[in-house]
């Protein structure tokens, strides 16, 4: 079978091989992969930003699809011909994640979905909506989740609630998504006329353009009527972390998603401790939520905003495509 192997960090030493093809063990299952898509955490993996430490060669990414074609003599949870993806966290099933649980992640300490059979434990697999193509399902594990956790599991989020989205990568949008079949109203950000043309289409109650209004924090209290939003999906990191303390209302709650403009900054405490609020770190989430998000995605006949597909030959262009930030939506590879 062939394979994408980073041998050493930078794109430029991603190389495609053959290795041999594996065998499921007992619990065990073959994928077939179909699509993946890309996540910023797999070009940072890819440069050598993300973990410097970590051993290679790796096969790079984390998201995947496809169908099951063989299964060990002790599986249980699925079976040839079902359509699947491969869990972000291959140990982290359900509660609070432990060190351990949290270390068992594809694309990055485990090799990820750029191979075209893929051996993955029963349990790190799940089902995905039957409305949804591979392409689509390629996007869930990671972006949906990362955004169904922050703003449904720690959120809670509530009909009428004000949701401040940063940017149109793949969280802020299905993060989009989420808040509106919640009946939550959104406000979006970005400097692209264009992508908030689309964010509007998609739902978006307001847009706002940062780099015009870098103010955009007085603009969501403004729109607020002074109150502050709900909830912030906070995807920028170091750089925007301040503005959105200051976006949000009292007891209001912060999902701290992405280190876009930075990972380390001033911490504004004061702020934080004389308005109550929650601030939360989201690292995408677990199986028994992947499976709620999956239910409510399926009966609400929700489809993923896919920007474009490339081949997983042409994954350099692919990948360069989301360091230039162009994107709205997820990126997918077909593994054809």
């Amino acid at each position: 079978m062939y394979a994408v192997e980073l041998r050493e960090f930078g794109i430029a030493h991603l190389h495609m091989c053959e290795r041999p093809a594996p065998t499921p063990g007992p619990e065990q299952v073959l994928v077939r992969v179909r699509a993946a898509s890309l996540n910023y955490r797999d070009l940072m993996m890819i440069q050598g930003r993300y973990n410097p430490k970590q051993p290679l060669p790796l096969v790079p990414l984390s998201d995947g699809a496809g169908e099951v074609v063989a299964v060990g003599s002790a599986v249980d949870r699925v079976r040839v011909g079902d359509r699947v993806v491969g869990l972000f966290s291959q140990k982290w099933f359900g509660g609070e994640p432990t060190r351990e649980q949290l270390r068992a992640t594809l694309g990055g300490p485990l090799d990820g979905s750029l191979q075209e059979l893929w051996v993955l434990h029963q349990d790190g697999v799940a089902k995905f909506p039957e409305h949804m193509s591979f392409r689509e399902a390629a996007t869930l594990p990671c972006a949906a989740l990362t955004a169904w956790t922050a703003l449904v599991d720690h959120g809670h989020v509530q009909p009428g609630e004000t949701v401040l989205l940063q940017g149109t990568g793949g969280v802020s949008v299905f993060a989009l998504q989420i808040a509106k079949l919640a009946g939550a109203r959104c406000i979006v950000t970005s400097s692209s006329p264009q992508k908030r043309e689309r964010a509007e289409q998609l739902g978006a109650w307001q847009t706002v353009d940062y780099r015009e209004d870098p103010n955009w924090h007085k603009t969501a209290l403004a729109l607020t009527g002074g109150r502050g939003v709900d909830h912030v999906v906070e995807v920028g990191g170091a750089g925007t972390l301040a503005k959105s303390l200051l976006a949000v209302r009292g007891g209001g709650h912060v999902a701290v998603i992405g280190v876009l403009s930075g990972g380390a900054g001033e911490l504004p405490v004061t702020a934080i401790l004389m308005n109550a609020l929650r601030i939360q770190g989201v690292l995408v989430g677990h199986r028994q939520s992947f499976e709620a998000m999956c239910r409510a995605f399926e009966q609400a006949e929700l489809r993923p905003v896919v920007d474009q597909v490339f081949s997983w030959r042409d994954l350099g262009p692919a990948l360069q495509h989301m360091e230039q930030a162009q994107h709205f939506g997820k990126i997918v590879l077909d593994i054809d």
